[in-house]
């Protein structure tokens, strides 16, 4: 064992004797740089041999060397700053998570607390848990022009807004608005109504954009400045659509699914339902087309609270578009909730905005590839509309309008061949690949896109500069620098100088933030 020992000791020397003499080496080099007694003996040493001209060359090259110092302790004194500033960031978001947490910690004792204080009220009342509502009724009774019989109902449901959703629509019959128009004439309907009706106003590739983003996913992101119309979109469509969006603000505790559905209260026996959970039972019933609206969606970590709806609706086949809202199953559960699962319906879709700010988490690959983001950075131009008014549209049309546009205009055959040469070039050059998921989605925004009244080559453009060479941003941009000229010229080659305009332009950006 001892001659073991001896060996471990000597063999890991080397690893270690070799790391210590790199950071001796640094310190003196950096020591020998600063060492200006040494550059004043070599001074002393000749200076009796210098002719007259020679002395301007040596205080030439004092002055050479005093800017190259002083460049080098700027230059660390930069980098020392920047960290400091970069770790003082991280500190304070650090800290306002912790308060934030908290924070939470504390609502939750209060709201124990006041759960504790109206347990022993029930219990000094000879009552059960159970029957705390009975007390809550007498308390609060019935305002004028509400239905008496659901609140005395309501004890029995522990999703009572859901239960109160199956009585209004137990006779509901599917309304059939027999549509008619096409994609093209549904881009123009929309952005005169949002002119003429609301007074926003949108370029048309703007709403063609947004249309063909509705056909490739269900989860259409807008980002952008502030102020540009993000969410004054997705509220027009709502208007249109005569179906109003549900507006769910996103906040910064948001950190799971319940902020989105509600949860069940063990001791209450209810279950909270949100806005988003009654919008999406309603939407089970009907035809017609829904949108929901994350506002803000990246003022909390997306992958947290919306992870499991991105799982959902990745599934092939509607029938497993399912979430368990509850465990187990009562006699008095609402009409479509089967066995505590709901069925997500299919006519809704998810519009999240997004601010690009120091104030926000930044979205992950994991939302980006399964979304369609667009990017508003410019107020539309105001222009004299035509008046149009808002339309019942039913899903199952306009989702066929998608599906016919998908067989209608299949990429070509030569767009197909310069898609793949540009993946070889990029995986070659950039270390990114396309995966299958992003190609699949492409086909479906660009043959909507040409449906709509855009021609292929500007489809392919946009989706190739949103979705792929945003992944550009990881990485390290003053080492693809050089790369970005050749990936320019690459694509001139390949689509022609005055088309790709979105992604050369987004490459440019991208080589001045170096």
């Amino acid at each position: 064992m001892d001659t073991f020992i001896r060996f471990l000791y000597e063999f890991m020397s080397v690893f270690f004797n070799g790391l210590l003499t790199i950071f001796k080496g640094i310190a003196s080099g950096f020591i020998q740089m600063f060492n200006f007694s040494e550059y004043l003996y070599i001074i002393q040493f000749y200076k009796n041999d210098f002719e007259v001209s020679e002395w301007i060359l040596v205080i030439i090259a004092i002055v050479v060397l005093a800017i190259l110092l002083g460049l080098i302790i700027v230059l660390l004194w930069l980098v020392i700053r920047k960290y400091i500033r970069f770790r003082k960031t991280l500190v304070e978001q650090e800290s306002m998570l912790n308060e934030i947490g908290e924070l939470n910690k504390k609502v939750a004792s209060l709201v124990k607390e006041k759960e504790d204080i109206l347990a022993m009220k029930v219990s000094q009342l000879g009552l059960k848990p159970d029957e705390a509502n009975i007390i809550s009724e007498e308390e609060n009774p019935t305002k004028e022009g509400e239905d008496p019989t659901l609140d005395e109902d309501e004890s029995k449901y522990r999703f009572s807004k859901l239960h109160a959703i199956d009585l209004q629509y137990r006779d509901y019959k599917v309304q059939v608005y027999n549509n008619t128009f096409t994609l093209e004439e549904l881009v123009e309907e929309f952005r005169n109504f949002a002119a003429s009706k609301l007074k926003l106003y949108y370029t048309t590739k703007m709403i063609r954009l947004f249309i063909s983003a509705l056909s490739a996913t269900k989860l259409v992101i807008l980002q952008g400045i502030s102020g540009t119309g993000k969410t004054s979109l997705a509220y027009a469509w709502g208007k249109f659509i005569k179906r109003d969006a549900i507006i769910a603000s996103v906040q910064p505790s948001w950190r799971d699914r319940t902020e989105l559905f509600g949860y069940f209260n063990e001791f209450t026996k209810k279950f909270n339902e949100t806005d988003v959970l009654k919008g999406m039972y309603i939407a089970g019933y009907t035809d017609d087309v829904y949108v929901t609206v994350l506002d803000e969606m990246n003022i909390a970590r997306v992958e947290y609270y919306f992870a499991e709806m991105l799982s959902i609706l990745e599934m092939p086949s509607r029938d497993e578009w399912v979430i368990e809202l509850v465990p187990s199953s009562w006699d008095t559960d609402p009409k479509k909730l089967k066995n505590g699962k709901l069925q997500i319906p299919g006519n809704m879709w998810y519009i999240g905005t997004i601010n690009n700010d120091d104030s926000t988490f930044a979205v992950t690959d994991k939302v980006y590839d399964r979304a369609m983001p667009i990017d508003i950075n410019d107020k539309g131009q105001p222009f004299t509309p035509t008046e149009t008014e808002a339309m019942n549209i039913n899903s199952s049309y306009l989702e066929g309008l998608f599906a016919e546009a998908k067989q209608k205009h299949p990429l070509s055959e030569e767009m197909e061949q310069k898609i793949n040469e540009m993946d070889d070039y990029v995986i070659k050059h950039f270390r990114i690949a396309f995966g299958n998921r992003i190609v699949k989605q492409m086909r479906d925004f660009v043959a909507t896109y040409v449906e709509c009244g855009g021609t292929e080559v500007d489809g392919v453009d946009y989706y190739i500069a949103r979705k792929i060479l945003r992944k550009f941003e990881q990485l390290n941009l003053a080492y693809i620098r050089d790369e970005i000229d050749g990936f320019v010229e690459f694509l001139n080659k390949e689509f022609g100088k005055d088309n790709f305009t979105e992604c050369k332009d987004y490459l440019l950006r991208l080589k001045k933030l170096v």
